[in-house]
């Protein structure tokens, strides 16, 4: 079971984990965050501590932040299973104290999973007008390809939650996709699965949050297939990095709501002069500060 906010506070490193090494299993992939390792039977999922912004790692990470998503991500993951099954190994926490007993410093931020076929899409379910779709409906009147109400606000809540998958890019930016592409990518039945359980997973997601003081504005999920084409939810669940939180005493549409995840970087970068090309900027202390006490802020109204 995921620590308690109490446990992830004690665990909390002084410094940001950014690198993994001398792990006896060959790494097999690397990402903006995550570490990927061949466990045998199993894949090892670390998160570091590192933070990406406008899809560029940042020279600084964010001290303890990949033990907070991975603890939110395993709170979640319980919370789901009634909906999905997900990649997590039965008798996770104990494959993990066993696995890693001669690494401590990654218990709190390692997951080991099955090894699945992820799909080429992220499932995107957005219940309010912001971020990205905020911009592209701006310009065009339309939340990418689906028809919306004229006259919205920015961040004001959609008329029902609406799907709108994207590419999975190896590099650079995903890409949205519309409804025919994703059936396309995915084939017309499993094009619905996904669609449908991702609403499902979205609005279990609202749900909880609600019961926080929180609003889920917007999320992405990952879904991968066994052999026999069984799909599993994968990767991370309904973290900061992957959603968009506000707190519900202080949204009210047309503004920006302060939120729990890194767009208190975004903002900060977007004060400089860089070009978004890498490599990217050092932050100053007080954002590095500012931006762990709001996933702290998260873990606290949800973990209780």
């Amino acid at each position: 079971m995921p620590w308690s906010a109490a446990q992830i506070k004690a665990s909390l490193p002084a410094e940001a984990l950014t690198r993994i090494e001398g792990l006896p299993w060959p790494k097999i992939g690397s990402g903006k965050v995550r570490e990927l390792f061949d466990a045998g039977d199993a894949l090892l999922i670390v998160a570091t501590d590192r933070l990406s912004a406008f899809d560029v790692i940042l020279p600084d990470g964010i001290p303890g932040k990949g033990i907070l998503l991975t603890q939110l991500s395993l709170w979640w993951f319980a919370r789901t299973s009634q909906l999905t099954p997900n990649h997590l190994l039965p008798n996770h926490d104990a494959e993990v104290a066993k696995r890693l007993k001669d690494y401590p410093q990654l218990l709190g931020r390692s997951m080991l999973v099955r090894k699945l076929r992820p799909l080429p899409v992220e499932a995107v379910v957005r219940g309010y007008l912001a971020g990205s779709g905020w911009k592209v409906y701006k310009q065009t009147g339309r939340l990418f390809d689906q028809n919306i109400p004229a006259g919205l606000r920015e961040c004001e809540k959609l008329p029902q939650p609406i799907f709108t998958p994207t590419s999975k890019a190896q590099a650079g930016h995903d890409e949205p996709l519309t409804g025919t592409q994703c059936a396309a990518l995915l084939g017309a039945q499993r094009y619905v699965e996904v669609r449908e359980l991702s609403l499902k997973l979205y609005e279990l997601g609202v749900r909880e949050a609600a019961r926080a003081g929180l609003l889920l504005a917007d999320t992405k999920f990952e879904f991968g297939t066994d052999a026999d084409g069984k799909l599993y939810l994968i990767d991370e669940v309904l973290t900061p990095d992957s959603s968009r939180y506000w707190p519900v005493d202080s949204y009210k549409p047309g503004t920006t709501p302060m939120a729990f995840d890194k767009q208190y970087v975004r903002d900060h970068l977007e004060t400089l002069s860089w070009n978004k090309t890498p490599p990217g900027p050092h932050l100053p202390q007080e954002v590095i500060a500012q931006t762990q006490k709001r996933y702290l802020e998260a873990i606290d109204r949800l973990l209780k």
